[in-house]
């Protein structure tokens, strides 16, 4: 849809407000509990995989390396959008200001588009892992784990970017009030009155790309790998082999099939109060859902678990 006025017209909105989850105010109270819990138990899952990591030198590798930046990326974008969340619930000033909305939406794009990419290095980390056990350690050192972990975030900064600037130049001339509970695009453009079009076919063009590549290095990871598993002679080694991979594969598929729920679905099908319960999903469910998936179902993290809660503190 293209939305076109006269600059001359167009007045720069000072701040936005939200209209948040929900108007009843019966339901204010157990949505409060629930997600303060779920934000509460992604804070400690993420940050305390992040330091399990760094202080057991067990899982000094570079999977667990890349592990501890999924918890970071996690960390940063449910942070970005859940305490002010939690706050509105109950708040009467719902409002957030022009550039705070748009810093809100930068760090939340930045991380998950971060995580996007940050899952198919994890999947050609598996890869590399597998495929060659004994030059595992030279193909990824910590120089390459490094460079690797820049490009990830570096792909994501320049995304988030890209649709910061291109979203906040546009012309907010009527009303400022947001259907959603944190700043995202399909909501921003609605509120629009400038023309559109450019940023859509963007954010299709941008986001469809990433997508792509990601998905794809996944399932090529993947086919390499079931290649390597197939070609173990033990079907106890080919069992373990490829047991390292599940945790990695549930993430995949939750986080990159809600993310193409919420941007790729028909327009159609479109719903602002649908996508408010798929938003809550991405942004605060599964950042808690992901150490749950690889503490639960990784032997290496319940060892240094049990290290951890066994050591006597003096």
């Amino acid at each position: 849809m293209q939305r076109r006025m006269d600059k001359g017209n167009c007045s720069m909105q000072t701040e936005f407000i939200f209209m948040g989850i929900t108007n009843n105010p019966k339901m204010r109270a157990p949505l409060f509990a629930i997600f303060l819990l779920v934000y509460l138990i992604n804070l400690l899952g993420n940050l305390g995989m992040i330091i399990l990591i760094r202080v057991d030198s067990q899982l000094h590798t570079p999977m667990y390396f890349f592990l501890s930046h999924l918890s970071f990326c996690d960390l940063c974008y449910s942070t970005a959008i859940g305490p002010k969340m939690l706050v509105d619930i109950f708040g009467k000033n719902k409002s957030i200001p022009f550039f705070g909305c748009a810093l809100q939406f930068f760090i939340s794009c930045t991380f998950a588009d971060s995580e996007c990419v940050l899952l198919a290095v994890m999947a050609f980390d598996r890869y590399k892992a597998i495929s060659n056990p004994l030059l595992y350690t030279v193909n990824m050192s910590s120089r390459v784990c490094t460079l690797l972990v820049a490009g990830v975030y570096l792909v994501g900064m320049a995304d988030a970017l890209i649709h910061t600037t291109l979203a906040f130049r546009l012309c907010f001339c009527g009303s400022n009030e947001i259907n959603h509970f944190f700043c995202d695009l399909p909501p921003l453009y609605l509120l629009s009155c400038s023309d559109i079009e450019v940023n859509v076919l963007i954010l299709f063009t941008i986001y469809g790309f990433l997508e792509l590549s990601t998905i794809s290095g996944v399932l090529i990871s993947y086919f390499y790998i079931i290649l390597s598993v197939l070609k173990i002679r033990s079907a106890e080694g080919r069992f373990k082999a490829f047991s390292t991979c599940t945790s990695h594969l549930t993430a995949v598929a939750i986080f990159q099939g809600t993310l193409l729920f919420t941007y790729f679905r028909p327009s159609s099908s479109y719903s602002l109060d649908q996508d408010k319960m798929t938003s809550l999903f991405y942004t605060l469910v599964i950042p808690m859902l992901n150490p749950l998936i690889y503490s639960l179902r990784n032997k290496d993290v319940k060892q240094a678990l049990e290290k951890i809660k066994n050591r006597r503190w003096f």
